[in-house]
């Protein structure tokens, strides 16, 4: 799970490249899903991958308009 907050007069610029762009995710980085917080300042991404260290590659990309919090999830609950 990735958390993005947009920096401070940032959100339209980061829309622009993603138009431009792309996610610009480096291969074996899959984006799964994403929801935007109401307030739109920022944005929870679902990512997947086999290779952590692809995270880094990624936020090269973004950091200069957006700041990052990457929580890796373990399996999910097995129901009682």
């Amino acid at each position: 799970m990735v958390i993005e907050t947009f920096r401070s007069g940032c959100k339209d610029l980061v829309y622009k490249r993603f138009e431009e762009k792309g996610r610009l995710l480096p291969q074996g980085l899959n984006f799964v899903e994403s929801w935007l917080e109401k307030d739109g300042k920022r944005c929870f991404q679902l990512m997947e991958t086999n290779n952590f260290s692809l995270f880094e590659i990624w936020i090269q990309n973004w950091n200069d308009l957006v700041d990052f919090e990457v929580i890796e999830i373990g399996e999910k609950p097995r129901a009682k």
